[in-house]
C-alpha cells in the first residue's frame, strides 16, 4: 500500500537536482495498478508534460502486441507481407521480429516527421531505405527508423492511422490521454528539453509531437508513463493477450552485443530487460522499460510491483542527465524492498 512506501529520499534527490542545474523534473511511482506518488519540481507543475523522446517506443510496441494477439500480425513473417512496397532495395526478407528487436539492418535510415505523418510519403520513404547490414546478424540501435516501420504495420493491420489506433486501443482503455499526434495549438505546458549540441541539431520537438513520431514523439506526465507500466504488470481488463504480454515483458529474444554500451542488448519484442541499456534502471535482473534522450526513464519491476517514471528538462552535459536517471531509478527500486 502507499503508506508502506517512503518517498523522502526520492523527494530529497529531486530537490537537490533542482538546486543545481536542473530546471524542471517530475517523478511518479506506481504500485498495485495505481499511482501511489507523484510530485513535480522546479518550474514543473502537476500538469506539465515532458517530451519523453525514445521512452515513447514501448507504447508503440504495445500496439503491435495487440495486433499479434488479434492474429493480425505474425512476427515471423516479412514486413513486406503486410506492406509490399517495403521490399524494395533488398528488404524483402526483413521480418517483423527483426524490426521489434532492432536487428533489421537500417539504423541510420531517416524520416522527416512531416513525411512520416503522411501515409503516401511515409511508405515511399520506407521503400527507398537501404540495408546497412544483413538483417538478424547484429544489433544496432534504430533511433527512429524501426518504429516508423511499426507505425506502417499498425496502419496496415489495424486499418486506421497509427496515432488513432494507439489512442483507441491502448491509451484510452487505460484511462490515459492521447500521447501521439499532438497539434501545435495543444502543445501547452510542455517542459523545454535541453540536450547536448550533438543531439540538439535538427531536433524539433514541436514537429515531432505534432507528427507523433513513433520512436520519440510522445509527450506526457510522469504519472501517465508510470501508469502505462503498471498496466504492463497487471493487464487491466485483459487488454493484451496474456501470452503475448508475458512474452513481450519477460522473454529476452536478442542478446547480441550493443556496440554503444558494450553490453548484451537484452531486447524483447519492445522493451529492454535488466541491465540492457547501460544499467539505466539499476541492477534489477527483471525490470523492463526504456530510456529517452535528456534522461527520461520509465520502467516496471515485476519482483516488487513497482513502476517508476522520472522525466526531466535535461542537461547540455549528456553524462549528467544519464547519471541522474540512474540514481533516481536506484532509489525507486529500493522502495519495493
Amino acid at each position: 500500500m502507499a503508506q508502506e512506501l517512503d518517498f523522502t529520499r526520492l523527494r530529497e534527490a529531486a530537490e537537490q537536482e533542482i538546486a543545481g542545474a536542473l530546471t524542471a523534473c517530475q517523478l511518479a511511482v506506481g504500485r498495485e495498478g495505481e499511482i501511489v506518488w507523484t510530485e513535480s519540481f522546479g518550474s514543473a507543475d502537476p500538469e506539465t508534460r515532458f517530451c519523453v523522446a525514445s521512452a515513447t517506443k514501448p507504447i508503440v510496441a504495445s500496439a503491435i502486441w495487440l495486433l499479434i494477439g488479434d492474429d493480425l500480425i505474425d512476427i515471423r513473417r516479412p514486413v513486406a507481407d503486410y506492406a509490399p512496397e517495403f521490399a524494395a532495395n533488398g528488404k524483402q526478407a526483413v521480418t517483423v521480429e527483426e524490426v521489434l528487436l532492432m536487428t533489421c539492418g537500417f539504423p541510420s535510415a531517416a524520416m522527416d516527421p512531416a513525411e512520416g505523418a503522411d501515409p503516401e510519403r511515409r511508405i515511399a520513404r520506407l521503400a527507398a531505405w537501404e540495408l546497412e547490414y544483413e538483417p538478424g546478424t547484429k544489433y544496432a540501435y534504430h533511433g527512429s527508423s524501426a518504429h516508423w516501420v511499426l507505425a506502417e504495420l499498425i496502419e496496415r493491420a489495424g486499418g486506421v492511422d497509427f496515432r488513432d489506433f494507439i489512442e483507441q486501443r491502448v491509451t484510452r482503455p487505460l484511462g490515459l490521454p492521447r500521447l501521439l499526434g499532438i497539434p501545435r495549438a495543444e502543445q501547452r505546458n510542455i517542459a523545454q528539453l535541453s540536450l547536448p549540441d550533438s543531439r540538439a541539431r535538427g531536433f524539433d520537438p514541436a514537429a515531432m509531437l505534432e507528427a507523433g513520431v513513433p520512436g520519440g514523439g510522445g509527450a506526457m506526465t510522469a504519472a501517465t508513463l508510470a501508469r502505462f507500466y503498471q498496466a504492463l504488470l497487471h493487464n487491466p481488463g485483459g487488454l493484451w493477450h496474456s501470452d503475448v504480454l508475458e512474452d513481450a515483458t519477460t522473454k529476452i529474444r536478442c542478446t547480441l552485443p550493443d556496440p554503444l554500451m558494450n553490453l548484451p542488448a537484452n531486447r524483447t519484442l519492445g522493451v529492454v530487460i535488466g541491465a540492457g541499456f547501460g544499467t539505466t534502471w539499476g541492477k534489477s535482473p527483471t525490470a523492463f522499460g526504456w530510456p529517452g534522450a535528456g534522461g527520461q526513464i520509465g520502467f516496471a519491476e515485476p519482483a516488487t510491483g513497482i513502476s517508476f517514471a522520472f522525466l526531466q528538462s535535461g542537461d547540455p552535459d549528456e553524462m549528467k542527465h544519464f547519471v541522474r536517471a540512474i540514481e533516481m531509478s536506484n532509489l525507486a527500486l529500493e522502495l519495493g524492498r
